[in-house]
């Protein structure tokens, strides 16, 4: 195993984005949601395996809470392209993600069937801010 190979997995792993703009991420929006404790609650699900921002607006404010997993790089070369995930407001949510990124993630593993219930589709616009 050469050594670009063996660490393409680690060193390009998935990555999360969570919309904390002007709507998701807000008490008034979403009540009864613990907004502050959702990304540490998602870090620590995740246990290592992706790393998770907060983002300023993703503009899809009807979908609050938004979540976008990209693939990692072995994900990316399998197919696999980012996933948005909208109306995330509670922790079995975060589980179903965090168990799905652990999985491999977009491209490399079938998302819970539940997450489903979550995917949305976004502009191109919006999908290219992100991606850049």
């Amino acid at each position: 195993m050469n050594k670009r190979s063996g660490r393409a997995a680690t060193a390009s792993p998935c990555r999360v984005t969570v919309c904390r703009g002007c709507c998701c991420g807000d008490a008034a929006k979403i009540p009864g949601v613990d907004h502050a404790g959702q990304i540490p609650r998602l870090r620590a699900a995740l246990d290592g395996a992706a790393p998770v921002r907060a983002s300023e607006c993703l503009d899809v404010c009807d979908q609050a809470n938004v979540v976008v997993v990209q693939p990692s790089a072995a994900g990316r070369a399998a197919g696999g392209r980012p996933v948005w995930l909208g109306l995330v407001n509670d922790d079995d949510a975060l589980a179903d993600i965090a168990a799905w990124i652990r999985a491999g993630g977009p491209g490399l593993a079938e998302p819970p069937g539940v997450l489903d219930l979550y995917a949305i589709t976004v502009s191109r616009r919006v999908r290219e801010g992100l991606e850049g």
